[in-house]
């Protein structure tokens, strides 16, 4: 077996360079929902030893003192770019799995071709058709694959691509001996640092021990990814995206908020938002989920933080019956004299909607009606724009105050007609 990883380096950041070239090799970030943390660096901003994570209000005296570019996050134009980054990769490879917004893995497994140069065309590919820059890491398992991947992001002797299936072994325990055992896929600081106190640092370490040691003293996941070092598979490559057992839509307030008429304008669109991903999938709810909660980090104010769950005898995913379910929950926890910092729905026990038993008192008419209603407001908000038609009681798109902020957005160039970039001859 062979297989690929293709990763977007620093994605958020790539995406707006794509339409600002001037931002190149400047510092750049880009930050979370209402401008909080930093969710993206450029290689220069990692330079300059900022973490991921870490608050934008902390680095307001080193911007200025080094002109780091900052943006809100533009997640309308990242999952388009997304979109045609896989649809390119699709043409290199019969077989591909989506691992994340910026990384898919590629099965090059009877490729009768030098999978040095098959790489350096897509990363060609790439960056002509999308102007994406993308390193590849080809290894005999999908473990091998991503540390492959992280010399090729590593290091710029390999020009992009790292390929361990052609590599002489010498060599490769050379590289595997100068790579933190916390790098690799599966490890992380959840295991690093009990197995550094076990005399196990680095790659080649890990790669040396015992798989049935490590699964007695760690676990069964780690015992595979010793097993994936060593060239065994452990790990399949899924060509379908498996369905989300669970669904959540949540999101902090700009500002906070206080009544109950504005909390239940930011459920009800979260609950819509979730019966669409649900919709998409081909699955129905048994149950929503929903969570309110104030701000921990100004514990000088009264807090509060409360959840509850409300089943629905009959699972669907019709977006005015979640939406009522979660507002009948809302009111059973909503206590005034709060402060509320963020609010949010998640659905639960999902099952195929096409394994649901037929109802035999149910009124067939109304069902139907109902779902070609869901079926064209999902229609209507695919071609005008996400929120477009929803329930009424979530309030108009520029007039809810609790918005999240996103103060430094750039345009979203390819998903809005009013926001194309214009070209002056």
């Amino acid at each position: 077996m062979k297989i690929a990883l293709v990763d977007v380096n620093n994605c958020y950041v790539s995406c707006e360079r794509v339409f600002n070239p001037s931002l190149e090799g400047k510092p750049v970030v880009v930050l979370s929902n209402n401008d909080g943390c930093v969710v993206a660096r450029s290689s220069e901003v990692k330079a300059l030893g900022v973490p991921m994570g870490e608050p934008w209000f902390r680095l307001k005296i080193l911007a200025r003192k080094h002109g780091i570019i900052a943006y809100s996050s533009n997640y309308a134009l990242y999952a388009d770019m997304s979109n045609r980054f896989m649809s390119i990769l699709s043409a290199f490879s019969p077989n591909i799995e989506i691992y994340s917004i910026d990384e898919c893995f590629l099965d090059l497994s009877g490729f009768q071709k030098d999978l040095t140069e098959h790489a350096q065309a897509i990363r060609q590919k790439v960056k002509q058709w999308v102007g994406l820059p993308v390193c590849v890491g080809i290894g005999s398992t999908k473990t091998l694959a991503k540390l492959a991947n992280h010399v090729a992001k590593k290091r710029p002797e390999w020009n992009g691509v790292c390929d361990f299936t052609a590599m002489p072994a010498s060599l490769q325990d050379r590289l595997f001996s100068e790579i933190d055992a916390g790098e690799i896929w599966g490890v992380g600081r959840k295991f690093k640092e009990s197995l550094n106190a076990l005399g196990i640092g680095t790659a080649l370490d890990l790669r040396n021990a015992d798989p049935a040691w490590i699964i007695n003293r760690f676990s069964v996941t780690l015992g595979r990814t010793v097993s994936e070092l060593n060239g065994i598979p452990c790990i399949e490559l899924e060509e379908a995206a498996a369905n989300k057992q669970q669904i959540m839509s949540s999101r902090s307030f700009g500002q906070p908020v206080q009544s109950f008429d504005e909390l239940k304008e930011s459920v009800t669109l979260h609950a819509a938002r979730a019966a669409e991903k649900l919709r998409h999938q081909g699955s129905i709810a048994g149950g929503i989920q929903v969570h309110i909660r104030t701000n921990p980090f100004k514990p000088d104010d009264p807090q509060y933080s409360q959840g509850i769950t409300v089943p629905i005898i009959e699972p669907t995913d019709d977006t005015m019956r979640l939406t009522k379910a979660a507002l009948a929950g809302l009111k059973k926890i909503y206590r005034p004299g709060h402060a509320y910092a963020k609010a949010g729905v998640m659905l639960v026990e999902l099952s195929k909607k096409n394994q649901l038993p037929i109802d035999l008192f149910a009124d067939m008419e109304t069902v139907e009606r109902r779902s070609r209603l869901m079926k064209t407001m999902d229609a209507i908000n695919l071609r005008y724009g996400k929120n477009t038609l929803g329930p009424g009681i979530s309030g108009m798109a520029g007039r809810r105050s609790w918005s999240m902020k996103r103060g430094n957005k750039t345009p979203a160039y390819t998903t809005d007609w009013k926001e194309l970039p214009v070209a002056k001859a």
